[in-house]
């Protein structure tokens, strides 16, 4: 068994590549809930959506969220009449919030309002919150502390980022299904996607249960760097490392994560870096990292199974 940490387009599309090499009962994937927020009375989990709809083959490819062949009437009435437009619901896209909100407040869990969902729409392997209570990202910024979606799409990245700050995240749980596999015994191994260490990956290991389980672990971590040749292909994060004072990177994200991971995959647009990650006693590989399209993503995630396993028959 392999868990991944996923959040947004980056973690979706590896775990796209995860699952086409392994078989449902070796995968499991765990999302960012930390971006979570109730728009128009509605529950929306962007990166929980995000994941699953890659999962299930109907993602949009052009925007990296949302949903393919989607419609926007929804949209363009509210706007009509007033209301807020500035976070798209596509009319696809609004049915699943609908539902999920529906289930939520007659009590199911969000763990099961996922199983529920991605079972619908085809997805075989795993899809786990990383916990069903609430965890809401906060982010610091030169204009004050903003809510995450006001940061990402309200104000578009703009404001200089100070730090961040998980609301709720001392008094959450991982979610059922992952803190039974935390017990289970089964992981080989665990990968975290190319997704934002600061808003993706943060989130889920500022949850006490999971940070705790990790320090303890008897399997390796193993991480694909979110910045190729000092950028980030999707997303702020190269942005957020320059305003905090880092080192924008993949040796910078392997400074940030440090003892965390035991091994490290970069681009070859940054082999050059490959000597100075390893003088902080980690291992390196270098392949091609960029997931152009699904072939290419089934093919990094081979290379990184077989390299996780490889760490972990060293541990033996």
């Amino acid at each position: 068994m392999i868990v991944a940490l996923a959040g947004g387009v980056g973690g979706a599309r590896l775990a796209v590549g995860l699952a086409a090499v392994l078989r449902p009962a070796q995968l499991s994937v765990v999302v960012n809930t930390g971006d979570d927020f109730e728009h128009l009375g509605l529950h929306v989990s962007p990166d929980l959506d995000t994941v699953m709809y890659t999962l299930a083959g109907v993602n949009n490819p052009e925007t990296g969220w949302g949903r393919r062949d989607e419609s926007w009437q929804f949209m363009t009435a509210l706007k009509e009449l007033g209301g807020s437009d500035w976070f798209n619901l596509g009319d696809r896209d609004l049915a699943v919030h609908v539902l999920r909100t529906e289930a939520l407040r007659a009590g199911s869990t969000l763990s099961e309002v996922t199983a529920m969902l991605a079972r619908r729409l085809g997805v075989r392997h795993a899809l786990l919150p990383m916990s069903d209570a609430p965890v809401r990202t906060r982010v610091i910024t030169a204009k004050g502390e903003l809510a995450f979606q006001d940061y990402f799409v309200r104000e578009r990245c703009r404001p200089r980022v100070q730090g961040f700050r998980f609301a709720g995240s001392r008094a959450a749980r991982p979610a059922p299904a992952l803190q039974a596999l935390m017990q289970s015994g089964r992981i080989s191994g665990l990968v975290l996607c190319p997704s934002n260490p600061f808003v993706s990956v943060a989130p889920i290991l500022a949850v006490p249960g999971i940070r705790a389980w990790l320090r303890r672990r008897d399997f390796p971590v193993v991480a694909v760097s979110p910045i190729v040749g000092g950028a980030a292909l999707k997303g702020p994060a190269a942005k957020m490392m320059r305003e905090l004072k880092l080192d924008a990177s993949a040796a910078g994200i392997a400074r940030h994560y440090g003892g965390l991971v035991d091994g490290w995959v970069i681009d070859h647009a940054d082999a050059k870096l490959q000597t100075t990650i390893e003088k902080m006693g980690r291992g390196v590989l270098v392949t091609d990292t960029i997931m152009r399209s699904p072939a290419y993503s089934a093919r990094l995630a081979a290379t990184l199974v077989a390299y996780v396993r490889r760490l972990a028959a060293e541990r033996r």
